[in-house]
């Protein structure tokens, strides 16, 4: 049962007012209030102000023989730019669950990037009656993870450049020397991080001065091919002008000058580490085996070969724990890591999961987002992230929209910041009916993985009764387990009390254990291909670029991980323009890369960029500051 000291009902008004309006209308309560719900102690967790506070992991070893609590992600179908609500839905959906229908819930979250918070998209708090707060605090800086990521990230892209470096300008004795100085009674050593470079190349010798000539070479000398280098340093803003850039120009460099660029943060591998890790221990793991380029003989060089992955580790001590705060109405959320559903596996973390599925207890309920279409969140969700957290959904929430299913039926484009085009004003149940085939195959693929799925119909105020029903008849027929209309973004948790027990019977009445789409011991094409056939594609065309990297990995021993496909969130093929639900195309795999230390293969679709752009007229002409009352205003 939710606590009456933190469940709270919102008085609502209409026409909605502006998120921030809404966000700054409620004030939060005190984190230690939330926490006391949760059954948190003081020792649990740190505070970082009196809204947020950074739940401890040792949490997970105090829970573990607990149950777990029903385990709900939510998905959507193909959206417009506009975003169809899966973030709202999310929390509109806890609110009802815990405010309403007494249940114990936690929300489970990504931290959104600051990227599309100052561009495009803007904030990912929810909206209307439904979000988390303080919102302003949600959608900055939160707890600094990202700058954590930032900053470990381009420490790695230092090592990297600045051993290069090195490498050029000495010989492997004086190298070698200076890797592994001597003290001041003249004795030299291994520091920690190096015995895992010599246990790598079977050097089974504790002392430096025990190595061969040809072990020291070895040993110091990682002969890292330039062009070979995949990481790239990160920040976290939209800049398109940092995509390509070129370093070393410097008259210190020594005309070591190449070219590389930037990735926008969340994009980072580190992101998608600290989203799948499961303890502080195997965090240290995967930084370390995150691979960063090959040596001019075809190895990978990891960032432990590099000697940096304990110095990473001590940068994301604190971001591996989750950040505690708050929805609207009071019930809890989980907010931690933000990896992009297009570039990256987008979900948040394995470690806010299991946490909050302890926390709430048998009966209770725990739902997270997966971002972007079921065809790229769920799938990377179901595929990626349940493989390494050993968890099973037992319910799977797919937000639909009128406008978005209009778009999919042949309507006119939907761009951002322009005015819809009338048709998505004005009743057309046709053309309604006509989007439903890409509901219907979302529908279909999401329960081919043994989930309940139920539909949420995000309603907006220009749709009709009949677009509505229609939608609901086309997702029963399609398999969906319920069919629901949500009104939470105008009313809050009052508005998804009916999606909330259509949740509540989907996941007591879940009679299929968890399929992944494909195995892990098969070939990198199988596991692609297998993906690109849920997409309707009728087979994959791959460039002489991505048949040598599937060449060069399966040769290094990585052909066994997952596929996080990169591709468009606006279609389930390559190509943005094709709506509906198309069939028959080619998918075209431009090159394939390998986030070792995350745990995945990730091929690009078409053209990907990892590095978002500013629009003409960003959100952040909206932003300011209102001095007299230091709140932020403008911020959506």
């Amino acid at each position: 049962m939710s606590s009456s000291k933190t469940v709270r009902k919102l008085q609502v008004e209409s026409p909605v007012p502006a998120d921030i309006v809404i966000a700054n209308s409620v004030a939060p309560l005190h984190i230690d209030d939330i926490a006391k719900d949760l059954n948190l102690s003081p020792t649990h967790y740190d505070l970082y102000g009196k809204y947020k506070a950074k739940v401890l992991l040792s949490v997970l070893d105090e829970l573990k023989g607990s149950k777990d609590g029903y385990y709900v992600v939510v998905g959507g179908i193909t959206p417009t730019p506009l975003g169809e609500g899966k973030s709202t839905t999310t929390v509109g959906l806890c609110q009802a669950l815990g405010a309403f229908l007494e249940k114990k819930v936690v929300t489970c979250l990504r931290q959104p990037s600051q990227g599309p918070t100052f561009g495009i998209k803007g904030g990912a708090a929810g909206g209307g009656y439904s979000q988390v707060i303080p919102m302003d605090e949600f959608n900055l800086h939160l707890t600094g993870d990202i700058h954590a990521i930032t900053a470990a990230n381009n420490l790695l892209a230092a090592a990297i450049d600045t051993r290069i470096f090195h490498e050029s300008t000495q010989s492997d004795k004086a190298l070698f020397n200076r890797l592994c100085p001597p003290n001041k009674e003249g004795k030299r050593s291994f520091s920690d991080i190096m015995f895992r470079r010599l246990k790598k190349l079977n050097i089974a010798k504790t002392k430096p001065e025990d190595l061969t000539p040809e072990e020291v070479t070895k040993f110091a000398r990682l002969d890292i091919d330039p062009d070979s280098i995949t990481w790239r340093r990160v920040m976290d803003v939209n800049d398109r002008f940092l995509r390509k850039i070129s370093i070393g120009q410097g008259p210190d460099e020594k005309g070591m000058v190449r070219e590389t660029g930037f990735d926008i943060s969340v994009a980072s591998e580190i992101m998608a580490v600290l989203a799948l890790t499961t303890s502080l221990a195997d965090m240290r793991e995967r930084l370390g085996k995150m691979v960063v380029g090959n040596s001019k003989a075809g190895d990978p060089v990891t960032a432990d070969d590099l000697g940096v992955g304990g110095a990473l580790t001590v940068l994301m001590k604190d971001a591996i724990n989750p950040t505690l705060m708050q929805t609207l109405e009071g019930t809890p959320v989980l907010v931690h890591a933000g990896p992009f559903a297009n570039i990256a596996h987008g979900n948040s973390s394995i470690v806010a999961d299991k946490i909050a599925l302890k926390l709430v207890g048998p009966g209770g309920f725990v739902v997270t987002e997966a971002g972007f279409g079921a065809d790229i969140g769920a799938e990377k969700f179901m595929n990626i992230k349940c493989r390494y957290s050993g968890l099973t959904p037992q319910c799977a929430v797919i937000v639909a929209t009128i406008r978005a299913l209009k778009m999919h039926g042949g309507g006119p484009q939907v761009v951002a910041g322009r005015p819809l085009d009338h048709a998505y004003l004005n009743e057309n149940v046709s053309l309604v009916e006509a989007g439903c085939v890409n509901l219907a195959r979302h529908i279909a693929n999401t329960k081919a993985y043994g989930v309940n799925v139920v539909v949420a119909v995000n309603k907006f105020a220009t749709d009709t009764e009949a677009e509505m029903n229609a939608v609901k008849s086309a997702a029963l027929a399609a398999g969906a387990y319920d069919a629901v209309i949500c009104s939470h973004h105008a009313h809050g948790g009052k508005g998804a009390v009916d999606l909330g027990i259509a949740v509540q019977k989907a996941c007591e009445n879940v009679t299929k254990p968890l399929n992944f789409l494909y195995p892990l011991d098969v070939g990198i094409k199988y596991k692609i291909e297998a993906i690109a056939k849920s997409y309707g594609a009728s087979g994959v065309e791959y460039s002489e670029q991505a048949e040598k990297q599937i060449e060069m990995y399966s040769r290094q021993g990585f052909s066994n991980l997952p596929i996080c496909m990169a591709k468009t969130q606006y279609s389930f093929s390559h190509d943005a323009a094709l709506k509906g639900a198309p069939s028959g195309f080619k998918l075209p795999i431009r090159d394939i890369r390998a986030s070792i230390g995350a745990g995945f293969i990730y091929p690009l679709v078409g053209t990907m960029s990892t590095m978002p752009g500013l629009p003409t007229r960003p959100c952040f002409y909206d932003i300011d500051l209102d001095t007299a009352t230091g709140k932020v205003i403008g911020l959506s």
